[in-house]
């Protein structure tokens, strides 16, 4: 599925994200502002990956990236990877079992495990804080 913002020519503002995202655009500036309280250097940045995926958007710590944002249609997606001691740590958490089992059968790549979490509501929030929290412990 790609992004709700497809146009190459125009990187997308905050009014068309809380325009786009609806309800779940308050989530996304929470989970933006929580990755930056964890890693204070953190920086952000809209990125457009193709014609097949559209605009998405990155925290990221020096050349790590924290947490993929991903637009879609009155909510988003919050994608990571997790490399196998940070995936240790995912499974070794409290973080639901569905998050769990996702990455379990996520593919292996050089980079890590991905997984991708749709945030339509509040009720995954506290999850993806812990996401975040992993991810940003270096492992």
């Amino acid at each position: 599925m790609k992004s709700i913002f497809t146009d190459k020519n125009n990187e997308p503002t905050a009014h068309d994200l809380e325009q786009a995202l609806g309800g779940s655009a308050q989530i996304w500036k929470n989970l933006e502002m929580f990755a930056k309280e964890c890693a204070p250097k953190a920086s952000a940045e809209w990125k457009f990956t193709g014609e097949k995926y559209g605009w998405s958007y990155r925290v990221k710590d020096n050349k790590r990236i924290l947490i993929y944002l991903l637009p879609r249609d009155q909510y988003f997606k919050a994608a990571f990877v997790f490399g196998p001691k940070a995936t240790v740590q995912v499974i070794d958490s409290t973080v639901s079992e569905a998050i769990k089992t996702e990455l379990l059968d996520a593919r292996s790549y050089a980079e890590g495990r991905g997984i991708r979490v749709d945030v339509r509501d509040i009720s995954n929030f506290e999850d993806l804080k812990k996401l975040i929290v992993i991810k940003i412990s270096g492992s």
